[in-house]
């Protein structure tokens, strides 16, 4: 295992077991393509897995902390967490970005910073722990670096950017906003949007995603950024 990640293990406080399990987390698919002689596998499989452990454990969360919620509001408290934009904030939180093994060619085209790949890896890092030291594992991890950023008020501490745009320019007066899905990337089993909001014809962000709602999301909080907003 690199001195890098070595270094991750040692800031968060988990040692794993089985480092190949780590290591395999923050591979991206992009380098096993560029070393096959010497790597065997990607995060994707790790991925799956996080996602679905998070769904888990996010859904445990707020089972027992808010016993008055109805099923509805529940999942939509979920979805609000275990979604994208969420799952960057936490990545970016932990510097998750700067321990990736990357191809030259995602380096080089800002790869690190990508919101699509940072989810991505925080889910393949909960898959490997999972894996590696059991469900009570991710427990702990989540309870020290995401549990106590999420309040339902604020749902992960993260609202609605596009909410918070909107609301923003009724403010000022200003025009309606427009949401433009300017590029389609990848194979269609792993799609990536780039999305765009304008005003009248000034383009005040860009954001990709999964999903066509996540890019423009992204968008919003770019543009939200870009005019001085608070984002929260």
């Amino acid at each position: 295992m690199s001195i890098e990640l070595k270094h991750l293990e040692k800031k968060l406080g988990i040692f794993f077991r089985n480092p190949e399990l780590l290591r395999q987390a923050f591979t991206h698919s992009s380098y096993v393509n560029e070393h096959r002689m010497t790597v065997s596998r990607d995060n994707e499989r790790l991925e799956f897995l996080g996602d679905a452990v998070l769904e888990l454990t996010v859904s445990e969360f707020l089972y027992e902390k808010h016993p008055d919620r109805t099923e509805g509001e529940l999942t939509k408290q979920r979805a609000s967490i275990v979604c994208e934009p969420s799952l960057v904030t936490f990545a970016e939180t932990l510097f998750f970005g700067q321990y990736v093994l990357l191809g030259k060619g995602e380096e080089l085209t800002g790869g690190r910073t990508r919101p699509a790949l940072l989810a991505d890896v925080f889910e393949a890092f909960i898959g490997g722990l999972y894996l590696d030291q059991g469900l009570e594992a991710v427990r702990d991890f989540l309870r020290a670096h995401v549990f106590p950023f999420i309040s339902w008020e604020g749902r992960s501490q993260m609202a609605d950017y596009k909410t918070q745009l909107q609301e923003l320019v009724q403010q000022q007066g200003a025009s309606a906003l427009e949401y433009r899905i300017v590029d389609e990337r990848g194979p269609a089993h792993e799609k990536e949007f780039l999305s765009e909001v304008w005003m009248e014809d000034r383009q005040l962000g860009q954001g990709t995603g999964r999903s066509k709602k996540e890019a423009e999301q992204q968008a919003a909080a770019q543009a939200l950024s870009r005019l001085g907003a608070n984002i929260s």
